[in-house]
Order: C-alpha cells, then sequence, then structure tokens
C-alpha cells in the first residue's frame, strides 16, 4: 500500500460476524496485508516482570477478542479512525520470558524496526516493564519525550528484589537514561497505600506531577484534562496507561489492583480530551485475563486503545492537509 492509497479498514460486520475470523484489533487488516501502516497496533505477551498476579501475557489477544465489537465510526471524536490513516495489526513481539534484560533489548529492537517505517505504536501489553524499551525507542525518533502514566501505582520505584528492570521500575530507569522531558511528566489516577513517604519525595525530584483518582473526582475530568494540556504543550507525547488506573470494578483482571480508582467514562473523557496534543505513540499494559469477568477490563481496554488510535490518527490526518 502507497501512502496515497485509501486506507483499508476493518471487516464489514454486516457480511461477516463479528464473532467470526481471526481476532485482530477491531478486525483490522494485518501488516502484512497491507505492506505499510500509519499506526501500528502490536502487542507484547511478556508478563515476567510482575510482583504479584502473572497473566498480563494474555492481554493483547483478551484486548484483541474484545475489540471485535469496535465499530468504525467514533462519535465521541466525530472521527472515522480506520478511514483518516492506515491502521494495522502488527502481530506481536516474542521476547525472552525467561530472561527480562534479553527481552527489554528485543522489545526495543522491533520497535525500532516498526517506528523506522513511519508508523505510530499503539502496544498492547503485557507488564508495565515493557514501557521502558518502548520509550527508548520514541526517543530516538523524537527525542526526549512528555509522557502521560495512567496508574493506580508511581512505578518509579529503584529495584525489586535487586532487579532493576520490572513493571515497578520503567519510569526512574526513563528518567536516568534521559529519554523523558523531565518539564512535562505527569501520573494520573494514583492511588492507595506506599512503602514510605520517601516514594512521593523521589518521584518528585524526578519531575513528575500527580494527579490522583481523589483529584479527578473532586475537580473533575474537565479541569483535569485541561490541567494536563497545558503541562504537556505541543511537546512529543507518549502515553502509558496501565489498565489499573481504573477501579477493580471497571477493571478486575489486572495483577495488582487498588481500591478507590478512576471510571472507565473518566478515563475515556480525559483521553478524548488530549486530541489536541501531539500523540506520538502509546502502550496499554497490566490486562490479566484470568482475572475478570465477563470481559469487563478487556472491553474497557478495548474501547480505550480506540479512543487513543483516533487521536493518532485524526493528527496524522490534520497532519497530511496541511
Amino acid at each position: 500500500m502507497s501512502s496515497t492509497e485509501t486506507p483499508r479498514g476493518p471487516v464489514d460486520s454486516s457480511r461477516v460476524p463479528r464473532y467470526a475470523g481471526p481476532a485482530t484489533f477491531a478486525r483490522l487488516p494485518r501488516l502484512d496485508e497491507v505492506g505499510r501502516a500509519d499506526v501500528a497496533v502490536v502487542g507484547v505477551p511478556f508478563d515476567s516482570g510482575v510482583s504479584y498476579r502473572p497473566g498480563a501475557r494474555f492481554g493483547g489477544n483478551a484486548i484483541r477478542e474484545a475489540s471485535r465489537l469496535l465499530r468504525p465510526y467514533n462519535p465521541a471524536q466525530d472521527a472515522s479512525p480506520f478511514a483518516l490513516a492506515q491502521v494495522a495489526d502488527a502481530g506481536d513481539i516474542a521476547a525472552n520470558p525467561f530472561n527480562i534484560n534479553e527481552a527489554v533489548e528485543t522489545i526495543e529492537a522491533a520497535a525500532d524496526d516498526l517506528l523506522g517505517t513511519g508508523a505510530r505504536l499503539m502496544t498492547l501489553g503485557g507488564d508495565h516493564t515493557i514501557a521502558l524499551p518502548l520509550l527508548r525507542s520514541v526517543a530516538k525518533k523524537h527525542g526526549p519525550v512528555a509522557l502521560l502514566h495512567f496508574d493506580a501505582h508511581l512505578d518509579t520505584w529503584d529495584t525489586y528484589f535487586g532487579a532493576e528492570y520490572t513493571h515497578g521500575t520503567p519510569f526512574r530507569r526513563a528518567v536516568e537514561e534521559g529519554i523523558l522531558d523531565t518539564s512535562a511528566l505527569s501520573h494520573v489516577g494514583t492511588r492507595g497505600p506506599l512503602y514510605g513517604k520517601q516514594d512521593l519525595t523521589d518521584d518528585a525530584k524526578m519531575g513528575f506531577g500527580i494527579v490522583t483518582s481523589a483529584d479527578v473526582m473532586r475537580r473533575g475530568v474537565d479541569e483535569i484534562t485541561d490541567q494536563l494540556r497545558q503541562r504537556i504543550g505541543g511537546r512529543p507525547l507518549y502515553i502509558s496507561i496501565d489498565i489499573d488506573v481504573l477501579d477493580p470494578a471497571h477493571a478486575p483482571g489486572t495483577g495488582t489492583p487498588e481500591a478507590g480508582g478512576l471510571t472507565s467514562r473518566e478515563l475515556l473523557e480525559i483521553v478524548r480530551g488530549l486530541s489536541s496534543c501531539n500523540l506520538v505513540s502509546a502502550d496499554l499494559v497490566e490486562v490479566a485475563p484470568a482475572y475478570d469477568h465477563a470481559e469487563i477490563t478487556s472491553v474497557a481496554a478495548s474501547h480505550t486503545a480506540y479512543e487513543l488510535t483516533t487521536v493518532m490518527t485524526r493528527q496524522i490526518a490534520e497532519a497530511g492537509q496541511k
């Protein structure tokens, strides 16, 4: 497919039932079927960095299954994302489950290859360890990026059992490596107990601002989103979403659930409100379907990935019109 051809969209659900056929994201074509993509949806079935309940290695395929019900027009953003730009499912990055260091290197190299084609990435995890190699790859292309990190947890701890690469450490490593723009870092949705107050002190020293789930409840989505947009400005933005940012009522299928989280409606509205930001890539991680009920978590995740993809395709289309 050339850059001037009409994007190939999802399978027509009026001709093939949604529950039939391969479970690509939103029933979109595979990358090898279209040759190139403006947005590549890629899975990383890796969860060797978890500290509590495992199972996020199955998250990407659970999200794909739940995404069968997504439709081509997004009324919330008044856009048909799959007609604005070519979105394709790039399959999975196969990472060594027995060697975290090697897995991190493999993910980074695979992301380099995909970004090198000109695509933006919508990555489906996997555990949050994968955010570090993805950020490394994005920073090679864009320089240090602004980061919005949606999560119940800070993920800026130093080590677990002496290990530097885990799902609780990626953003400390990213700050140390200079791949984040420390003037534009924000956690959103954090809550719950910590190991000590020093966790917050260390986090602030790295440059992170914190919007807790209670802040969203008290101040409202519109005010919070406006604050985030102002902090990001025109910088290249990477969004990393741990599904446990949602309350367990909305996302029970995850490894480290914390009470008092966002609703799925609040998360979707915040993402939609970031449509004016320069979103260069994103990830959505920590869906563990073994703990899910009636696909509650994977449905929320698939819709969140859909909104992120819509933001990216709108920006790609707008850039092409200039």
